[in-house]
């Protein structure tokens, strides 16, 4: 799952699966024997991939319990930022890597697993995409556990063939789209941007569509400014949209955990929606009947930019799980972690209608395999920018974008804010 933000910790020892012996420890505050693991993954099936993975911890460690702690997603980053400020993290949780992940590491959050995973070269069984999403000033410090999620448009193939619509190459065969979609009575796109970072997905395709990778690079890393043409530009296109009516009503208001955007998409109300791979699974065990009907494209070129079409926005991970540094059994924390990604667990999340972050997986499903294309044909990734900027500037990130949302800023005074709030990160 899904997307959203930085507040991970986690510290760990492997040895597990590698056949050393785990030593001992414990959980913040419990007993060495009991391990507290918090996730976010509510929504079916993955609690039951998640318990089924502890159970068989426990079956092979007799003696051993984990205590899971299963928290929607934007509640999860909460839960953990009063954690970070108390010190009493749990031994297991997880990141979505990026910024938030660097902090943790700086702050002596979160535990070094270089050792482990290079033991018996177990590293080897993940992406290396996901590896690298893993590390940091040369070490590694999660677990790629979730899923390769990349941001796509899904679509209703019932209403585009209903109407003779193809799927569009382009923004300006997109914008026909809506078009014909509106004049029929059915809203373009489905959203729900009361949590903020959906909203931000439009925002970065049309930057990076517009602009490429490198004016984010540069902005991050001073040698530009998010005041760049292309981010004013994604401001702009964002509200032409929504002047347009390209959006269903009071979409700032809505919630995306509680999927009030998915049942607009499920009914029928609207015909697309631009999300995060997940949504795959989501669909396939919330409303099987229209992941029948359900199709994906990618985020169309931009003609006047000089963006590469075959950029994708996502992560190759999704959530990267750690070990407290404050954790009594940090071996034992991380042979659990284990566990979350051994071959049943795969076998799991592709029945999930997840693309698990591992080497040699085999794709049935065509939505997933027509994913996993987009990834292996784009030249980069640009991770999400809520996950790229440190914690503070992601914040403004997401409250601007929301606010250009709604009206109630303008694209050039939510660059500068920006901008801003990264020049005052950097002068720290």
């Amino acid at each position: 799952m899904k997307r959203a933000l930085r507040i991970l910790c986690l510290c760990i020892v492997l040895v597990g699966i590698t056949g050393m012996a785990f030593g001992a420890g414990g959980s913040q505050g419990g007993d060495a024997n009991t391990l507290e693991f918090w996730h976010s993954q509510s929504t079916d099936p993955y609690p039951g991939i998640f318990q089924r993975a502890v159970d068989r911890f426990i079956a092979a460690n007799p003696g051993y319990k984990v205590n899971v702690t299963i928290v929607q997603n934007d509640s999860y980053k909460q839960k953990l930022a009063v954690a970070l400020a108390s010190g009493k993290l749990p031994d297991v949780f997880y990141s979505w890597s990026g910024g938030p992940m660097y902090e943790y590491v700086n702050n002596n959050n979160i535990a070094d697993l270089t050792s482990y995973m290079n033991a018996n070269n177990y590293k080897s069984k993940f992406l290396d995409a996901a590896i690298a999403q893993a590390t940091y000033n040369g070490k590694i410090w999660g677990v790629p556990i979730q899923n390769v999620s990349v941001c796509t448009v899904f679509y209703n193939k019932e209403i585009f063939a209903r109407y003779n619509l193809k799927t569009p190459t382009t923004i300006t065969e997109l914008e026909a789209v809506c078009d014909t979609l509106l004049r029929n009575g059915i809203k373009p796109f489905s959203l729900a941007n009361k949590t903020q970072w959906t909203g931000s997905m439009y925002f970065m395709f049309f930057a990076t569509r517009r602009g490429g990778v490198q004016p984010f690079i540069k902005a991050v890393d001073g040698s530009g400014s998010f005041t760049d043409p292309a981010f004013i530009y994604a401001g702009q296109k964002i509200q032409e949209w929504v002047n347009k009516g390209y959006f269903n009503t009071g979409f700032n208001g809505l919630d995306e955990d509680s999927g009030q955007s998915r049942q607009i998409l499920y009914n029928g109300d609207a015909a697309m929606h631009l999300m995060g791979s997940w949504f795959n699974s989501s669909a396939l065990s919330e409303n099987p009947e229209f992941a029948k009907k359900m199709g994906i494209f990618k985020f169309p070129r931009d003609e006047q930019g000089i963006g590469n079409p075959n950029t994708v926005i996502g992560t190759v991970g999704d959530n990267f799980y750690h070990v407290s540094s404050t954790s009594k059994n940090p071996a034992k924390a991380f042979e659990m972690i284990t566990y979350l990604i051994d071959d049943l667990s795969v076998q799991d999340r592709l029945a999930a209608g997840a693309i698990p972050p591992v080497k040699n997986v085999k794709l049935t499903d065509p939505i997933l395999a027509e994913l996993f294309a987009q990834v292996q044909a784009a030249p980069d990734m640009q991770l999400w920018y809520d996950q790229s900027l440190a914690p503070e500037v992601s914040e403004v990130h997401k409250t601007t974008s929301q606010e250009i949302f709604g009206g109630t800023l303008s694209p050039q005074e939510a660059a500068q804010r920006l901008q801003d709030a990264q020049a005052a990160y950097r002068k720290k």
